[in-house]
């Protein structure tokens, strides 16, 4: 993997000169906001408001938890520093879990532009010399293990929580005589 690693930052480092963009800061969040938004702008969410909330709360908690033990057991050195924080990708695996939210929420219609700007952000990463290719690929993998925790774990935020499944309302029309 060291060759490769290498091979791919000179690539990048070549591309981008002194040239950095930093707009991944910012758009790892954007899937995390369209999972939690789209069900308010007429598209078919799989699961109430409630629910969504429980479940990225949990995704989160779970991907913040990997990264971290992660991040500070392996202790890989950054690219150009000497900070050892570098695996995985904490702004890939934010990016990845409000992907993979996205995908199973709303479908594949949606999912496919939230894993484009998640694969972007890791690609931003790379371009900024931020992270090598495996800590994007093990951010990646860390994000979407961690939706899929949110939502296996649903049925007990349910109960935790007391979140029903649906939030439909009936309305049936009715009529008083008086006798």
């Amino acid at each position: 993997f060291c060759s490769v690693k290498n091979d791919v930052r000179d690539g990048l480092q070549e591309l981008r000169g002194d040239c950095r963009f930093k707009a991944d800061d910012y758009l790892q969040y954007v899937p995390v906001v369209a999972n939690l938004g789209l069900g308010f702008v007429g598209a078919k969410a799989k699961h109430s408001f409630k629910e969504r909330v429980a479940v990225t709360a949990t995704a989160y908690a779970a991907m913040g938890a990997m990264v971290n033990i992660v991040k500070y057991t392996v202790r890989e050195k950054r690219p150009g520093s000497e900070t050892r924080n570098s695996f995985p990708s904490g702004h890939t695996a934010t990016a990845f879990t409000g992907a993979e939210l996205v995908r199973t929420e709303y479908g594949w219609g949606y999912g496919i532009p939230a894993y484009i700007i998640a694969t972007g952000v890791g690609c931003m990463r790379l371009y900024n010399d931020r992270h090598w290719i495996t800590d994007t690929l093990g951010g990646a993998a860390v994000g979407i293990i961690s939706a899929r925790i949110g939502y296996w774990l649903l049925p007990l935020s349910r109960k935790m929580f007391n979140l029903k499944s649906s939030s439909a309302i009936a309305i049936a029309p009715v009529y008083y005589s008086e006798f």
